[in-house]
């Protein structure tokens, strides 16, 4: 998408020189995305000793809608990092345009001008925050380790199954570190995640109705598209509901487009996601691509956990371990309408420290348990009003009508709106009467 020798964004992240087997650190974190990324800033700021542990190296692609909402610019603020990653190319969304399949249109402001949106591309948005994580790290006596696989835990089976460290290995060999508090940030596949929920807690690792299936490809020279400012698009296609389509400008005269159904809804489907997509361009959209141009090996497909609510009494799927906790994809927080992530990642970042802190020396099962009620007390109501509104968008009658209406009712529009930023607003999307009062009258 861009020429590297030019980019300082794009060049290969320095670190230092690995440590020897069996160190021990205050902290560990498996994953360097934004999630990892942003814990390992907060506890460098502590004063915690940490090691940053990732799997590939930068700058490396992660495929994703790439779009950052409102609620992750403000920690990026806080971080000290959005100046910097405003220096890249990116696009800034005030709106967002929703379609039906009879192509009728609605356009929504976002109503509050301080949670206006960017779209980055992963490979430049991933390398700021681990750059800055990497430095941060470093100065505090810490490391961050590129190209480095974890492959298993170390856990004390005589400590009530306590994870006390990771085994792993690069291209020098294997290693063993060690820590009192592990956190699992390696998104979907993250080993953390799989053994605190496969194993310690014996719940099934995929449930296809809290977990979606999505598709993305980059495109250049797409009709109808201002590439610095203006809307990111949803449209419901027929023959795609449940799932929706999205354009997504990141600049450059270059979109993200891309489609996004759960895992249970996919399963109906006859088509492989790229025919899918290839589908809805050809035949539904045409006439915006005659001119454009895709970039080539940018089809990629990839699995996201949803942060809908389960029927337990943490709502969320399981958080934390002994010895250790899950942020970002990794503990499920994925919203299950839009399919953003980024904000609440970085959320649960800032909670962890907060919870790492507290108990460093002994995070222990009713340490995680308190993290996650935390994190639920704070997305609750958004998570669940997000998964309802999912559960609309199953019934193609039902977006038809809401879209056409709201093309001509501003009631509906002001609700949409605010709905994007505001939980209150969510909620009223989600009430029947508010609803029913609305359509039919």
């Amino acid at each position: 998408m861009s020429n590297k020798a030019n980019n300082f964004w794009e060049k290969n992240i320095e670190t230092k020189k690995i440590p020897k087997d069996e160190v021990n650190f205050d902290v560990i974190i498996v994953g360097g995305g934004p999630a990892g990324s942003a814990v390992a800033c907060y506890a460098a700021k502590e004063g915690l000793k940490v090691l940053l542990l990732e799997k590939e190296e930068f700058p490396r692609d992660k495929v994703c809608g790439d779009a950052v909402g409102g609620k992750a610019l403000r920690h990026l603020e806080e971080l000290n990092i959005l100046k910097s990653l405003e220096k890249s190319p990116h696009f800034v969304f005030d709106s967002v345009i929703f379609s039906n399949t009879k192509e009728e249109k609605v356009k929504v402001k976002i109503k509050d001008s301080e949670t206006t949106g960017y779209v980055y591309p992963r490979v430049n948005f991933d390398w700021f925050l681990f750059n800055e994580a990497k430095s941060l790290v470093e100065n505090s006596g810490g490391f961050a380790i590129q190209n480095f696989r974890v492959n298993d835990l170390i856990i004390d089976s005589k400590d009530n199954n306590r994870i006390i460290g990771v085994k792993g290995k690069n291209s020098i060999g294997e290693k063993m570190f060690y820590a009192p508090i592990t956190v699992g940030a390696g998104g979907v596949n993250c080993p953390v995640a799989k053994t605190v929920i496969s194993e310690i807690n014996g719940e099934k690792f995929i449930k296809k109705k809290h977990w979606s299936t999505s598709f993305r490809e980059y495109w250049r020279g797409i009709d109808g598209i201002d590439y610095e400012k203006g809307a990111i698009e949803f449209h419901y296609v027929d023959g795609v509901i449940p799932g929706y389509f999205w354009i997504f400008p990141v600049g450059n005269n270059t979109c993200n487009v891309g489609l996004g159904i759960t895992l249970e809804d996919y399963k109906s489907k006859d088509k492989k996601l790229k025919d899918l997509q290839e589908y809805i361009i050809k035949e539904k959209f045409a006439s915006r691509f005659k001119n454009a141009e895709l970039v080539e090996n940018s089809g990629k497909a990839w699995q996201l956990p949803l942060g809908s609510p389960r029927k337990n009494g943490m709502k969320l799927r399981r958080m934390f371990g002994n010895g250790c906790l899950l942020v970002g994809d990794s503990g499920s927080l994925v919203d299950p309408f839009t399919g953003e992530g980024i904000g609440n990642a970085l959320l649960s970042a800032k909670t962890a420290i907060k919870h790492i802190i507290e108990n460093r020396k002994d995070f222990n099962l009713e340490c995680g348990e308190d993290y996650q009620r935390e994190v639920w007390e704070i997305l609750g109501k958004e998570l669940t009003n997000s998964y309802k509104i999912q559960n609309y968008t199953r019934k193609e009658w039902l977006i038809n009508w809401f879209i056409g209406k709201a093309q001509r009712k501003p009631e509906l529009q002001k609700i949409l709106s605010e709905s994007l930023t505001s939980k209150e607003a969510q909620r009223q999307l989600t009430s029947p009467w508010i609803l029913f009062k609305n359509l039919v009258f």
